[in-house]
């Protein structure tokens, strides 16, 4: 046993090397922070190496890496508020989420959210935070990026609300402060009868939680409406913000993610999933593809 965790340290070791040579060389998100990036590269390797030694990883849970810059979203949303808001806000909910798991089993972020409600505060409001934080950075690209709904996910949105452009407007009117008052979220889901839908949820609630206030479903496409996800730019005009978010939707995401709703599953957004999937990604001149969670695929530009 002795000479086999020895074995498994030093290959460990060996690809630790690599690992941070594979990201001095480029084989790394286009765009991301370097920080971030070493970070997530860190957090694995420490995870791997504890697991050979026979310890614990420190958390459940971690903060994944932007696949992008903290600047690639301007105009739509500043620099400073991608810092805070995921450096900050989003970080205070993992450590939350962890510290409420110290001692019990951690089950996969998405099944953690369908009994959050029932399960207490702590789980609701920062399992949910950290899942929907989750899935907000994975559904965005820079302007331009973000490609355009598939023929599919486009007819039925127009079977739905009209036109695109009528979904926009009703997506929109939700997220108004007269529609959700205070911090919350406004989601296109897909409904138990495979139809798309907008609803609402309060606080850091989604509709996958059982009992959640609005229609339940599967989240294809969910936006943050806290303050703190906007008021640096914005101040007090929340649908500005609204408005503006929609140059930065990368709809190739949301597409797979429709795709996989409509077979029953729900966005898969755990940290370690989105972590390999930007640090093991090789910078390209041109677009990358990275693959997540429940086979949902998608592509973004460079």
């Amino acid at each position: 046993m002795a000479n086999r965790r020895f074995r498994g340290v030093i290959a460990l070791a060996a690809l630790a090397l690599l690992a941070t040579r594979c990201l001095n060389l480029g084989f790394v998100a286009p765009g991301a922070e370097a920080s971030s990036r070493r970070a997530a590269a860190t957090n694995w390797m420490a995870a791997g190496l504890a697991g050979i030694m026979g310890g614990q990883a420190a958390q459940a849970y971690e903060l994944p890496p932007l696949g992008y810059a903290y600047d690639a979203l301007e105009p739509s949303i500043d620099k400073a508020t991608m810092e805070f808001h995921h450096d900050k806000h989003h970080q205070t909910y993992v450590t939350n989420i962890n510290k409420a798991l110290e001692g019990k089993t951690q089950p996969s972020l998405v099944d953690l959210q369908r009994t959050a409600i029932k399960d207490g505060p702590a789980f609701r409001n920062s399992g949910g935070g950290t899942y929907n934080h989750n899935m907000f950075w994975l559904e965005m690209a820079p302007k331009g990026q973000g490609g355009q709904a598939s023929a599919k996910l486009a007819s039925a949105i127009d079977e739905a609300f009209g036109s695109m452009d009528g979904f926009k407007e009703k997506f929109e009117a939700a997220g108004a402060p007269g529609a959700r008052f205070g911090s919350g979220w406004v989601w296109l889901i897909v409904d138990s009868n495979k139809k798309l839908a907008i609803t609402s949820t309060p606080n850091q609630d989604n509709p996958l939680m059982e009992g959640v206030e609005g229609t339940p479903g599967i989240p294809i496409l969910g936006l943050d409406v806290w303050e703190h996800a906007y008021y640096l730019k914005y101040q007090y005009q929340r649908p500005a913000y609204i408005k503006a978010w929609w140059d930065v939707v990368s709809w190739n995401v949301v597409n797979a993610w429709y795709e996989d709703a409509l077979g029953g599953k729900a966005p898969t957004t755990d940290s370690s999933n989105a972590a390999a999937a930007f640090v093991g990604s090789r910078k390209a001149p041109s677009a990358f593809n990275f693959k997540f969670g429940l086979e949902a695929k998608g592509q973004m530009g460079n």
